[in-house]
């Protein structure tokens, strides 16, 4: 075994290597012009509509700068809409369209679907465990310590 193959952050990058090919694998086969931050972003306005942008992109953990590209790249397809905040008149309030709910509705058992593939090497509680680990690593848990995205995966 390489050196590097030893390094978590080389293991890291070589996984996500693997998932942004399989998301574009997926979302290619489906017809669909969609990149991993594009359905982050739009899985969490389902969650949350009215989110400012500033909001969204420390959710999904994304640099402001490069958030406000991807919103105007899906308001361009007609996915997302932008109207003045009803709180903070500098801020838009973004919230998913009529398109961007249909669209995201059809590509999620897709990108669920790919979950499999990505941890397909592991078994239920190893996905779990592995999960909780990242979920730790990244900062992304709840206030009782435990990772809900780890929750809904099992």
């Amino acid at each position: 075994m390489n050196e590097i193959h030893r390094m978590a952050g080389h293991q890291i990058r070589r996984l996500n290597q693997i998932s942004q090919a399989l998301f574009r694998e997926r979302m290619a086969a489906a017809g669909v012009e969609l990149t991993p931050v594009q359905y982050a972003a739009l899985a969490t306005l389902a969650e949350r509509p009215g989110l400012d942008q500033a909001s969204l992109a420390a959710d999904i953990a994304y640099d402001k700068v490069t958030i406000g590209g991807v919103i105007d790249r899906l308001a361009a397809k007609g996915l997302v809409d932008r109207r003045p905040s009803p709180t903070d008149r500098r801020a838009k309030a973004l919230s998913l369209t009529p398109e961007g709910t249909a669209l995201l509705v059809r590509v999620r058992p897709v990108v669920w679907a790919l979950q499999d593939d990505i941890l397909g090497g592991l078994s239920q509680d190893e996905r779990s465990c592995f999960l909780g680990l990242l979920a730790r690593l990244t900062g992304a848990v709840d206030a009782n310590g435990t990772d809900a995205d780890a929750a809904v995966m099992k």
